[in-house]
């Protein structure tokens, strides 16, 4: 079905479906944590049982088994660089996480920085977005005798967008990076980067191959989980994501890097794959082609083909292109197939924010932080309700089977930032395989939370939770 724009959204039949794939609603679980991580499908358990059958070390065997596993494994890479438009494989490198991957990027730049740089980041960034560059400037770089300043733009505290002139004022000639997510995990908010790009490029910052303007950085691990990414399109030098937060299981993170920049930088990690066949002498060492230069180790082989695979479920799971079926294929994934896919996540879970958000500002005494409603925002609400705690009021919801999440939510800076004490709120997400239902029933509880708190203040889990019915 379509909305008034023309965008197709979900129709209930169709979420009732893509809800089969998942073990979750066979234990009655109402899963509104899905910013913090989504839940993965059936399909990708059994697939990682069939691969384990042939399972083999990729890189470093001549038996079928390894040859299959490499031909996967490398198969994954091309999966991902066409989901979010890179140019090909050479400009992706396999982490553990979003968090690994940006400080990557930091031990990779450190050598670079010259004294009196700086770097500018946001005071609306997930904590791995701040504190390695924090890290960095106060604690690393100090110790060689280097002077480089973390500068943090504003944003607005009512509508949580951010301050782009305040970011034009502190990016300078001696602004090496510009950091900024792609979509903020506490605010919701979704910041121009195109606007972020051109201020990026017009600092003057010499860079060490003579070209001028800051490298931009982009923290899209939400950007990625609720609509489509194209690299090309935000022309940033470095994008980090991860997939735990797009169905697959936790353990994988990417950092994109434009090619010119990956030739250039040093490995993050040294040894095992990322040095070239052979190539390990007394006075030199030579490094491994793109992208395996920076594949140090022995990789997460099983986590990086379940996380292409995922993408691949996910266009068949909303039906993106009803022609095919591309999961457990490595045929060459069609670029409008993810256009499509991702305009229907997208579609679906901002309809259910919205509505969240509509339930939630009725309730006396909440307040949402962020984008007002109607705005675009990342699939998220965060919210505090006067005179109650953020913790008390997720607990209370866990205990009526609703499962969100009260804290920081790693955005620490944002909670200072808006003067929350604790630095705390309570946040339920939305992702692909939610519902309307999901959403109301997590309004009424939060409306029961407010209304009746000693009720819950020593309640026990959900029956649900505490003791599941056995899967079938």
């Amino acid at each position: 079905m379509s909305d008034a724009q023309g965008v197709r959204t979900l129709a209930a039949r169709e979420l009732e479906l893509i809800r089969t794939e998942f073990a979750f609603p066979l234990r009655e679980r109402i899963v509104t944590n899905n910013a913090a991580s989504t839940q993965p499908p059936l399909a990708l358990f059994a697939l990682l049982r069939d691969v384990s059958e042939t399972y083999e070390n990729v890189h470093r065997g001549q038996s079928d088994a390894s040859i299959r596993t490499t031909e996967m494994f490398e198969a994954s890479f091309d999966t991902i660089a066409t989901w979010i438009n890179a140019p090909s494989r050479r400009t992706l490198s396999m982490h553990r996480s979003t968090t690994e991957a940006i400080n990557s990027v930091m031990y990779s730049l450190m050598a670079d920085f010259r004294d009196g740089d700086n770097v500018v980041t946001t005071l609306m960034e997930h904590n791995s977005n701040y504190v390695p560059w924090h890290a960095l400037c106060r604690e690393i770089l100090p110790r060689f005798g280097r002077s480089v300043q973390c500068r943090l733009a504003r944003f607005d505290h009512e509508t949580g967008e951010l301050d782009l002139a305040h970011l034009a004022s502190l990016v300078d000639e001696r602004t090496k990076l510009v950091c900024c997510t792609g979509g903020s995990n506490f605010l919701g908010t979704k910041p121009p980067l195109d606007a972020v790009r051109a201020i990026a490029s017009a600092s003057g910052y010499r860079r060490p191959d003579g070209t001028r303007g800051s490298l931009l950085l982009v923290d899209a691990a939400q950007r990625f989980a609720s609509s489509r990414v194209d690299v090309e399109a935000l022309d940033a030098d470095f994008l980090a994501f991860s997939f735990h937060k797009l169905l697959a299981p936790f353990g994988v993170g990417i950092l994109y890097a434009k090619e010119s920049l990956r030739e250039s930088m040093p490995p993050f990690l040294y040894g095992g794959d990322m040095i070239a066949e052979g190539q390990v002498y007394p006075d030199r060492v030579e490094y491994n082609e793109l992208p395996w230069k920076f594949s140090a180790g022995t990789p997460n082989i099983l986590g990086v083909i379940a996380s292409a695979q995922a993408l691949r479920l996910l266009v068949d799971l909303v039906g993106a292109d009803p022609g095919r079926a591309w999961f457990r294929t490595d045929d060459a994934l069609a670029p409008e197939a993810v256009d499509e896919a991702m305009s229907t996540v997208a579609a679906h879970a901002g309809f259910l924010t919205q509505r969240a958000m509509e339930g939630l500002s009725a309730i006396d005494g909440l307040h949402v932080y962020g984008p007002p409603l109607g705005a675009e925002r990342t699939p998220l609400v965060a919210f505090n309700v006067r005179g109650h705690s953020p913790f008390d009021i997720a607990r209370a919801l866990n205990a009526q089977g609703v499962e969100s999440r009260a804290g920081c939510h790693c955005a620490t800076l944002a909670h200072h930032e808006l003067g929350i004490e604790p630095a705390a709120s309570c946040r339920v997400s939305f992702t692909v395989y939610n519902t309307r239902e999901d959403v109301d029933l997590a309004v009424a509880a939060v409306r029961r939370a407010v209304a009746s708190p000693e009720a819950f203040r020593q309640a026990p889990p959900a029956d649900v939770l505490r003791d599941p019915a056995p899967l079938a």
